[in-house]
């Protein structure tokens, strides 16, 4: 079954803005990333995933959809974007963004993937 998102919500738009500051913040430009940008951004460089290196990466590289994050990825996110929090721009994204931590605090605590949907 899964957890919820824990009442974390974005637009499409609105979300993968979140993770482009998230990842800016890690060093990463995610419109170069492998699997985002491609079909609207003809110089999209699709650097692979494996040359990435921050805890953020199963969040990053993630649907803005649906999908799942494992409690294991879960665990591996969190702590990173807790700290993260407070250096986000929009207040919207730090209220969702602590929503999504606690989301993913409960995934682990309760053993089950949080569920994007």
């Amino acid at each position: 079954m899964g957890v919820d998102i824990g009442g974390a919500h974005w637009a499409y738009g609105g979300f993968a803005r979140f993770r482009e500051e998230i990842a800016a913040i890690e060093g990463v430009k995610l419109r170069d990333m492998y699997g985002f940008g491609g079909w609207s951004n003809p110089d999209c460089k699709q650097i692979p995933w494996d040359t990435v290196n921050t805890p953020l990466k199963p969040l990053l590289d993630h649907s803005d959809c649906d999908g799942e994050l494992t409690p294991e990825e879960c665990a591996e996110v969190y702590p990173r974007l807790e700290q993260l929090i407070s250096r986000l721009n929009d207040p919207y994204d730090r209220e969702q963004a602590a929503l999504l931590v606690a989301a993913m605090k409960q995934a682990i605590e309760d053993n089950e993937p949080l569920e994007f949907w």
